[in-house]
């Protein structure tokens, strides 16, 4: 299944999962109404008039009845989801989640944070914030989070402990998948409609404690306290069958996607034996997969691991042996080895510590551009396989000290981030330094410069990696801060009148990315355009792709009608046209207008951009950089663009 389908998969069964939203609410309302018109009609009914009778004379009190439960049911689940929107760390905190620091040097946690590391890499994605459950001896992990730009990976301190490299590898690969498939938006927001569902149920236990406390100090023993009872456990019933619809409906959102999630963690390693042997250990291990610091009931559906002993219509995720079946087709149940908890892995060397520069380890598309296969672009979006993560394992290790510390430290960086974007061409970069040292100061100036020295020693393919690695350290800085790097790295690459594509990519991709994370649900980003505006932001789009990525006219006009057939007959009748003193500024408002294309349509753009930057067999640095940036500012994850060898 390709991304783009896994999408509509996911949107799919978000449309089922609201479907049966409103299917249990209308019941529960209907529930909760009957039980307080029939205890109401115990307690008042004093004649012979029938149920129903009573219920015609006091129907607007019933449907006021229905219309609160209805509201209650409908704030529960917004009052969830709104504590939700802070992004995927709210989840793993409140799982008791401990964030591993950026330039952690702790043997596990390290290796931890270079798998991670290394899977953003191979995915196209920036690096996610990650957590340890530090008081979950259990074998489980998640990923949380609206877009890639918000999530968080979190593992269980008994998953660092039990796992070694390659079985780590395997479970954080599943989590990369739910990242690159959509799942983490859908199991947020089962989270909040859940809980809505679920909450009566608890009202209703409260008000059976009660009722039932006021009966026995009760002098008078009338009957408002047995009515009283009735109604708590008439709610406790139907919070009952709350639980049950709101397992129901997770179990069959979930467990497709599970076995989805697994089959991608082979896909992407190329190896199934990691994530195999992950699943082995929880069945021989004591521990299992299980979380105790959270409801089971609210986070069951985003585990790695089922985190409870629920089965059949009921579980969230496929029975255990016939997830390692699905994977290792020999297995059989009594395969099964006990697991001792005692027994540690010594760590290796190049995940205690970072490796020395070894420019010559990595082969990406480099500045004189070489031989690509053009369809291969967009088939790899978010589809990452053993070369990605090979290429991303050597090039981690390969960074220089320098870089790679900065990227790690919260305050160096946004330094960092500020060398990234400076002119590469050395045609503006001193009065760029100039301005730098009016606003930071000589001394930081000077550390940028150092970085901004080392950067050009290097090859292209380290820069756009260095800047994920750097996310999570850019996102410890105060909101003011990054509100500041975002208006000064404006004013860098504007120094001259002009801007380079080269350093509008980067300072896209970077403001695109820290949006997201400050503005998790997205809710600041274009929702829809109008069908003649999506047309005109897609032709300047590959205009100003084959103006950048092609010698002549000749060349510019064919890459762009190459283009232009891909997305078919509703864009046929542009033509090509060149104007780079406009070129930044129609890219940076075509690039914001696309954000409003369905899933059918970004996915015949990007189809369009492939053939543009590919359609002379070469794809240069400059289309390079600029496919990367369109696809992090649609939320496309690309991995790193291989060479054919």
């Amino acid at each position: 299944m390709n991304f783009f389908a896994a999408q509509d998969q996911a949107r799919r069964s978000s449309r089922r999962l609201v479907f049966a939203y409103i299917v249990a609410t209308v019941l529960i309302v209907l529930g909760v109404t009957a039980i307080v018109g029939f205890a109401l009609y115990t307690v008042t009914q004093t004649g012979s008039d029938s149920f129903l009778d009573f219920a015609q004379h006091r129907a607007l009190f019933l449907l006021g009845i229905a219309a609160v439960t209805t509201l209650f049911i409908l704030g529960s689940s917004l009052f969830k989801t709104s504590m939700l929107s802070a992004g995927g760390g709210r989840v793993a905190v409140d799982m008791g989640g401990t964030l591993v620091p950026t330039d952690v040097q702790n043997p596990q946690r390290r290796r931890l944070r270079n798998v991670v590391e290394e899977m953003a890499i191979a995915s196209g994605v920036p690096v996610p914030d990650i957590y340890v459950l530090e008081e979950e001896s259990g074998i489980n992990a998640f990923a949380a989070g609206f877009t890639p730009s918000d999530a968080v990976i979190a593992v269980t301190r008994g998953t660092l402990e039990i796992l070694d490299r390659d079985e780590l590898q395997g479970v954080i690969a599943h989590e990369f998948s739910h990242i690159l498939n959509g799942d983490m938006k859908l199991n947020i927001r089962l989270m909040g409609v859940l809980f809505g569902i679920m909450v009566l149920g608890l009202i209703g236990r409260m008000i059976v404690r009660g009722g039932y406390h006021a009966s026995i100090f009760s002098s008078r023993r009338g009957r408002g306290a047995p009515v009283v009872l009735g109604v708590g456990l008439g709610l406790v019933i139907l919070g009952g069958i709350g639980v049950l619809i709101a397992r129901i409906i997770k179990a069959g959102v979930s467990r497709q996607r599970e076995y989805l999630a697994d089959a991608s963690a082979v896909q992407f390693t190329r190896q199934s034996e990691g994530i195999a042997n992950a699943l082995k250990k929880i069945g021989g291990y004591s521990e299992g997969s299980s979380i105790s610091a959270a409801d089971p009931e609210e986070v069951s559906h985003m585990l790695f691991g089922s985190g409870s002993r629920l089965f059949g219509l009921f579980a969230t995720h496929p029975p255990l042996v016939e997830r390692i079946q699905a994977l290792d087709p020999n297995f059989k149940e009594s395969d099964i080895v006990p697991v001792d908890p005692h027994r540690r892995r010594a760590i290796s060397t190049h995940d205690s510590q970072h490796a020395a520069f070894a420019g010559d380890q990595v082969r990406a598309v480099p500045s004189a551009g070489k031989t690509v296969l053009a369809n291969t672009i967009a088939a790899t979006i978010g589809q990452p396989d053993k070369q990605h993560i090979e290429f991303a394992r050597n090039l981690r290790r390969s960074m220089p000290a320098q870089l790679y510390d900065a990227a790690h430290s919260s305050e160096f960086a946004y330094l960092l981030a500020v060398a990234l974007v400076l002119d590469r061409s050395g045609k503006v970069v001193e009065r760029q330094f100039t301005l730098l040292q009016e606003q930071l100061g000589k001394e930081r100036a000077q550390l940028i410069r150092r970085y901004y020295d080392e950067l050009l020693t290097i090859g292209a393919e380290f820069r756009l990696p260095l800047l994920e690695i750097a996310f999570p350290a850019l996102k410890l800085r105060p909101a003011q801060e990054l509100s500041y790097l975002a208006s000064l790295t404006t004013r860098l690459i504007e120094v001259d009148g002009e801007i380079e594509l080269f350093e509008f990519c980067f300072y896209r991709i970077m403001m695109s990315n820290l949006g997201r994370a400050i503005d998790p649900t997205g809710k600041r980003e274009a929702r829809r355009s109008k069908r003649g505006d999506l047309r005109m932001a897609a032709t300047s789009l590959l205009r100003i792709l084959a103006d950048y990525g092609h010698d002549s006219d000749v060349e510019r006009i064919a890459a762009f009608e190459a283009g232009l057939a891909t997305l078919g007959s509703w864009a046929q009748d542009e033509q090509y046209s060149s104007d780079r003193k406009l070129t930044v500024t129609h890219l940076n408002h075509s690039l914001d207008v696309l954000l409003g294309l369905n899933s059918k349509g970004q996915e015949s753009l990007l189809q369009a951009v492939s053939a543009t930057a590919a359609h002379d067999g070469i794809l240069s640095i400059a289309e390079a950089e600029l496919t990367r940036a369109v696809c992090a500012t649609l939320n496309y994850p690309l991995p790193p663009i291989l060479l054919q060898r």
